[in-house]
């Protein structure tokens, strides 16, 4: 068998696993939903349910509503994610890349090591990455300097009975009904807590452990961290995203969608349709762009930033 027939039936594999797992996730989540409902008439689950109803209380002082910065960096985190994800499936397909860069080893950023040839996917994921790290940084500056912080790190034990309320009401379809404006839920403000300040962190950990060139000079690290933890635990970083934001978007759009939209995107606290242009506008050129990167697209903007060959 040609390595290219290897090539062309491992992406049709990886299709066949998803559309069996579909199915199986159907019946999962109909089973979950049977057994939180049988949960909320248990008389010792409904007494714990009224003693943790869901929110934990915030600091003294934490701020109402959203600054405009947590406005853009959503809408910034959403493009990026979007290609982070594509150019890693591309990576992770194995297929031999359209095209492959390799850095220009002259000026100030001439060393004394060869430059690393990668292909043009591994391009765009590092520049993608590269981009969302700084808007990241930008973020942890601001939550902190606003004292947003308050509002996404749990600083009372009782956040997490609180969210076990959440979860079985959400998994019961009963959903919450809480003002996100003034204060996530438990569930919520472990989950935003999680995804901001470990699998935001741990995605960079183990991409500079998997990046071209570094993995070489990172070798030392390899008693403690070998790549292929490396590599695992970055695929497991990657179907959280992909979990979180489906999650995400599927609880935004079912539990108040123009309220929920208008914080994300207004800065208001309304029923407007501010909020949902905005998104809209957002989605329309996520898929634009989607369609716009193809390999030709990619390979002349990398031509920018080093040599592109076949």
């Amino acid at each position: 068998m040609s390595a290219s027939t290897r090539d062309s039936r491992a992406p049709r594999s990886r299709w066949r696993a998803l559309i069996w797992a579909i199915p199986v996730a159907l019946v999962v989540l109909v089973i979950v939903v049977l057994v939180a409902r049988y949960l909320r008439d248990v008389p010792a689950v409904r007494s714990f349910m009224t003693t943790y109803p869901g929110d934990s209380a915030l600091p003294a002082g934490a701020p109402v509503g959203f600054p405009a910065f947590v406005e853009w960096q959503h809408v910034l985190n959403s493009f990026f994610l979007l290609f982070i994800l594509r150019s890693g499936w591309q990576i992770r397909g194995k297929q031999r890349p359209p095209a492959f860069w390799i850095r220009r080893n002259e000026g100030r950023l001439a060393t004394s090591n060869p430059p690393v040839r990668i292909g043009i996917n591994t391009w765009l994921h590092l520049v993608v990455d590269a981009l969302w790290v700084l808007n990241g940084i930008v973020f942890y500056v601001l939550v902190f300097v606003t004292d947003q912080w308050t509002r996404i790190v749990p600083t009372r034990w009782d956040v997490f009975p609180n969210a076990i309320t959440t979860a079985i009401r959400y998994a019961s379809l009963g959903w919450p009904t809480n003002d996100g404006w003034s204060n996530y839920n438990a569930l919520q403000l472990i989950s935003y807590f999680v995804t901001v300040f470990v699998a935001a962190p741990l995605a960079l950990a183990t991409g500079l452990r998997l990046t071209p060139g570094l993995a070489y000079r990172l070798r030392g690290l390899d008693r403690i961290f070998p790549l292929r933890v490396a590599r695992g635990l970055h695929v497991v970083v990657m179907v959280y995203f992909v979990a979180f934001i489906i999650v995400h978007v599927t609880l935004v759009l079912s539990t108040g969608a123009l309220r929920n939209l208008n914080h994300m995107y207004a800065g208001r606290d309304d029923q407007s349709w501010v909020g949902f242009g905005i998104f809209a506008g957002t989605v329309v050129l996520m898929v634009v762009l989607w369609f716009a990167a193809k390999p030709s697209i990619i390979a002349r903007l990398a031509g920018f930033t080093g040599t592109v060959r076949k």
